[in-house]
C-alpha cells in the first residue's frame, strides 16, 4: 500500500490480507470514470464503516477520498465479474452488512439525511429483516446538449410516475413466490426496445447480511429466497432507492440507441431533489414502521 492511500493490487491480495473489515461494508464498482469521486463521498457520508472501491488500476482518486477507501485494483466490466467478487465478498465477512452499486450510483434510504447507515440497520434488524429491497430509480441530465454523456449532478432528473411490479413465479412450482415481485419503470421501461429483457427490471437486493452459504446470482437476487422478499409477513419494511445514471449512461453510449434519443425527459420527468423526502412523497421508498 501506498502512503495515505490504502491500495491493494487485486481482489485475492485484499482478502489475504486476513483483516476482518468493519461494517456495514460498502462495495463500489467502477466501470469508468465517470462520478467516482461523488459517488465514494456519497457513500462515506452514508456512514458505512468500510468503503471498497474495485477499480481499474488506471483510473484516479481525488486525495481525499483515497485516504477514506480500501482501492482495490479490479475490471467489472468481464460478464459475471461483480457477480463472482460479491460472492467471495460474502464468503469473506459472514453475519456483516453488505451494500454494492456502481459509480454514479447514490444510496438514499428514509430520513438518510439525519440518520447514519448504522442506525437504519439497526432498526431494520430489530425487525428480523436480513436484507433490505432496493428500486434502481434512473437519473438522467436534463439537457443532453450541454451533458451529451446524460449526466449532471446539477441538473439531474428522474420520472415520478410510470412504475409498476408483476408477480415473480417460481421456475420449480410454476406459482408466485411469496411477497416477492418483479419491478420495472424508468429508462429502461420508456426505452424497453433497447433494453435486453433480461436487464429491465429495476429492483436490486441492495443491502443484505452475509452467512455462510449465501450467493449473489445473476439477476441481482439472493439464494435465499426471503432475502428476496419485500416486506416480513406482518407489514410493511423499510426499502431504499440507488438513484444511478448507469441506465442514461449506457443508452446514450451505445450506437444503437444514442442516436434515437435527443432527450430523455416527458411529461413525467421532474428535477431531482437528492433528498430521500421528495422519493417518500413519490413512494419509491417505504419507511415502514421506523419514524
Amino acid at each position: 500500500m501506498n502512503g495515505a492511500e490504502r491500495t491493494y493490487p487485486s481482489l485475492d491480495a485484499y482478502l489475504e490480507n486476513g483483516s476482518k473489515p468493519a461494517g456495514p461494508i460498502a462495495a463500489i464498482f467502477v466501470e469508468d470514470t465517470v462520478e467516482i469521486d461523488t459517488t465514494l463521498r456519497h457513500h462515506l457520508e452514508c456512514g458505512f464503516e468500510t468503503v471498497l472501491a474495485l477499480m481499474p488500476e488506471s483510473f484516479l482518486l481525488s486525495p481525499d477520498v483515497a485516504s477514506r477507501v480500501l482501492r482495490i485494483d479490479f475490471d467489472p466490466l468481464p460478464d459475471m465479474a461483480v457477480i463472482d467478487a460479491m460472492n467471495r465478498l460474502i464468503a469473506a465477512a459472514p453475519e456483516q452488512w453488505l451494500y454494492y452499486c456502481f459509480n454514479s450510483e447514490y444510496l438514499f434510504y428514509p430520513f438518510c439525511e439525519t440518520r447514519s447507515i448504522k442506525e437504519m440497520l439497526r432498526f431494520h434488524s430489530e425487525e428480523r429483516r436480513e436484507a433490505m429491497l432496493t428500486y434502481v430509480i434512473d437519473l438522467y441530465a436534463g439537457d443532453l446538449t450541454t451533458s451529451p454523456g446524460a449526466v449532471s449532478l446539477d441538473h439531474a432528473y428522474l420520472d415520478k410516475s410510470g412504475y409498476y411490479a408483476l408477480a415473480r413465479t417460481n421456475p420449480a412450482t410454476g406459482k408466485p413466490f411469496d411477497r416477492q415481485l418483479d419491478f420495472f419503470g424508468g429508462l429502461r421501461w420508456r426505452f424497453e426496445e433497447h433494453v435486453p429483457s433480461g436487464k429491465r427490471r429495476i429492483d436490486r437486493i441492495g443491502l443484505f447480511r452475509a452467512k455462510p452459504g449465501l450467493r449473489l446470482k445473476a439477476d441481482h437476487t439472493l439464494s435465499d429466497e426471503e432475502f428476496n422478499t419485500y416486506a416480513c409477513p406482518w407489514h410493511n419494511n423499510l426499502t431504499a432507492a440507488i438513484c444511478s445514471f448507469r441506465t442514461a449512461k449506457a443508452l446514450k453510449r451505445n450506437p444503437g440507441s444514442s442516436f434515437d434519443i435527443n432527450t430523455f425527459n416527458w411529461r413525467n420527468s421532474t428535477e431531482f431533489e437528492w433528498h430521500s423526502r421528495q422519493l417518500l412523497e413519490l413512494g419509491l421508498i417505504e419507511p415502514g414502521q421506523w419514524f
